[in-house]
């Protein structure tokens, strides 16, 4: 079954089968991260690495809120909003 495949299968079951499938799917990729060799590890974290740069760059997704420096943030008047007839306590 190829990827495409599996993915469109998802949506015809439920959510607890989805659960079992993505925790069988988890525990496949820990057990593998386990067995890597630390070269291999290393490899892969420079890879991880190397994808994530392009989230760091001035105009990457990291950086999205960033245009909001130096904006005023609103400001509460000092009232106590736990006695308003705004705040709903349980």
């Amino acid at each position: 079954m190829e990827t495409q495949e599996i993915l469109q299968a998802l949506e015809n079951l439920s959510v607890s089968d989805r659960l079992k499938i993505a925790e069988a799917a988890l525990k496949l990729v820990l057990q593998e991260q386990y067995s890597l060799t630390k070269d291999e590890q290393k490899r892969h974290l420079t890879l991880a690495a190397m994808t994530a740069i392009a989230d760091y760059a001035p105009d990457g997704e990291l950086n999205v809120f960033s245009d909001l420096d130096g904006e005023d943030f609103y400001e509460y008047p000092d009232e106590d909003l736990h006695n308003s007839g705004t705040y709903v306590q349980r």
